[in-house]
């Protein structure tokens, strides 16, 4: 009907079957970005906000999140992670803090969507613990920079360096 695998042929949603597919060594990395005022990242970066290290805890749930994955995207698979590094850079001149999550995996299927959801999750816990002094963070720019294994190959964003 459209072509996309998650569509049964009377167009309703459905968990594609992966069975027959071979194991393989996959990988993706995603990056996201929280944008805030000059001086929500100089206490960050202090480790002075009030609930404390935001980059630490941020760090775990962004761990956990990948680990979730399966439970929280209705059609994802759960998958046996085998590794999810999580990295922040702080950026003076935006002011922001760049998050890059990388997954692995061997397995039948990707975790482009567990390096997604690290990305996020890892935002939306600096949103939670910076908002008592910046409600006006933003969250951007949460997208896929590269994935290799699998069927597909291997992918890279262009404008990524």
């Amino acid at each position: 009907m459209t072509g996309l695998s998650h569509i049964d042929e009377s167009g309703r949603a459905r968990m594609v079957d992966v069975s027959a597919k071979a194991d393989t060594v996959r990988e993706a990395t995603a990056r996201g970005r929280v944008t805030m005022r000059p001086e929500t990242l100089a206490i960050v970066e202090r480790g002075a906000m009030e609930k404390g290290d935001v980059l630490a805890v941020a760090q775990v749930a962004g761990v956990l999140a990948a680990k979730q994955t399966g439970s929280l995207i209705p059609m994802c698979h759960p998958l046996p992670i085998t590794g999810v590094d999580l990295r922040f850079h702080l950026d003076h001149e935006a002011p922001s803090i760049e998050i890059e999550a990388t997954a692995r995996v061997v397995g039948k299927t990707g975790v482009e969507m567990e390096a997604l959801t690290a990305v996020s999750v890892a935002a939306l816990t600096i949103y939670d613990m910076c908002k008592a002094v910046d409600r006006a963070m933003v969250i951007s720019d949460v997208r896929l920079v590269r994935k290799s294994g699998g069927k597909s190959g291997d992918f890279v964003r262009e404008e990524e360096p």
